[in-house]
């Protein structure tokens, strides 16, 4: 990005508008009177000035209500999002200004936490406080005072708070003798121009964790679908051991974890991809599991409930194996050429450390297990078995 962006934020006429527009100097945000907000969908204004090198987003305010307030939480959280599209990467945010009103003397808690919750995606991004509507000077400390108490009982944000600073965004009439004259904006702006590196990496830092996460919880969803449907397949009255029923499964599993981690199906990623699916039903080490898991002493479930039980863990293993080896494929630690490395990873996630559980996770099943509890044992005997059963629970 050459230009870093700041949202603007806040209760609906505390004066975003108008503060956007004395820093801009120019009037390019439409501004109101009274509680209701004029902004209704956020929009960014570039300077003009080569003075202020960064662009301004006004948001939608958060006015009374609770509908009100979530329209506007979401206004935000809807372009944060769209911030991790192709194409859109510039439009992420470096810098928070906390709008409050200087004339108020309270900060509700709810307030605070409308921010937080609109700005959730951006954790470690700057934030200036801007206490709008300063007009009195000695209460500029009390307005200080309550913004730094306020924040003390938000630890994670405190520690992002860079700065508080009261503004007087135009010129204001106390009577027919007085006005408050335009002031902090000067301030405000150099503040924002030296947080803005930092605030351009933390934006990415940020951008790039939201992405991240979103891939991790769709790859667990492709696996949750996976071992469920190799659970239905492995519960056949076959010798499971000598199947390869599950191939199929396998290759769709691995085929759509690559696809969420941008990894393109060709000849050059083949072999890559292939690793993977060597290392699952017909592998020597998933073999093992099958042989251990069929060993265990004290069983008394049928074959048919056991079979879908292995099927199931091989599957999810494999899954939880492919997605890790992606992702850091996709982070950039590792390569497509990488391939006696991720076949080895995946390997180890068929440990014979789930049999130490695999006695009393077997227990809770009987002849008549339906598939819900057969995915329950499997996620309690797979590595990272709390991601497996959140997702199944999200379906």
């Amino acid at each position: 990005m050459e230009k870093g962006n700041v949202l603007v934020i806040g209760n609906s006429g505390v004066g975003k508008s108008t503060l956007i527009n004395a820093v801009l100097g120019e009037e390019v945000a439409k501004t109101g009177w009274g509680t209701q907000g004029t902004t209704k969908e956020l929009k960014i204004y570039e300077a003009r000035n080569a003075e202020i090198p960064f662009n301004v987003i006004d948001s939608v305010g958060f006015e009374p209500g609770f509908l009100k307030e979530m329209e506007a939480i979401h206004a935000v959280k809807k372009w944060s999002k769209e911030c991790a599209k192709k194409g859109n990467e510039n439009n992420q945010i470096c810098v928070l200004w906390f709008c409050v009103d200087g004339t108020s003397s309270k900060l509700f808690s709810n307030t605070i936490q409308n921010f937080a919750r609109a700005a959730s995606m951006w954790k470690s991004v700057p934030i200036i406080v801007v206490i709008t509507k300063s007009y009195s000077i000695p209460e500029r400390e009390q307005n200080i005072k309550l913004v730094r108490e306020a924040f003390k009982k938000q630890p994670k944000l405190e520690e992002r708070l860079k700065g508080i600073i009261p503004v007087v965004a135009s010129p204001f009439v106390l009577n027919e003798n007085a006005f408050a004259s335009p002031d902090g904006i000067t301030e405000l702006v150099d503040l924002t121009n030296a947080l803005m590196p930092e605030g351009k990496k933390a934006a990415k830092n940020d951008l790039t964790a939201f992405i991240l996460n979103r891939k991790r919880f769709l790859a667990q969803t492709v696996i949750t679908t996976a071992t469920a449907a190799g659970a239905t397949v492995g519960a056949v009255p076959i010798p499971f051991p000598d199947a390869v029923l599950l191939t199929p499964t396998e290759i769709a599993e691995v085929s759509a974890i690559a696809k969420i981690y941008e990894i393109d199906k060709n000849e050059e990623s083949k072999p890559f991809l292939d690793s993977m699916i060597k290392t699952g039903t017909v592998s020597i080490a998933a073999r093992s599991i099958i042989a251990a898991l069929k060993a265990v002493p004290g069983i008394r479930i049928g074959a048919s409930v056991l079979n879908a039980v292995i099927a199931g863990v091989i599957v999810a293993l494999l899954g939880e194996g492919a997605a890790y080896a992606y992702e850091q494929v996709y982070l950039g630690n590792k390569t497509i050429k990488d391939i006696d490395w991720a076949a080895k990873m995946v390997e180890t996630k068929f440990s014979a450390s789930l049999l130490e559980k695999a006695g009393n996770a077997l227990a809770k099943l009987s002849d008549s297990a339906d598939i819900a509890s057969i995915l329950t044992v499997i996620a309690d005997l797979v590595s990272g078995n709390k991601s497996l059963s959140e997702s199944k629970a999200d379906q």
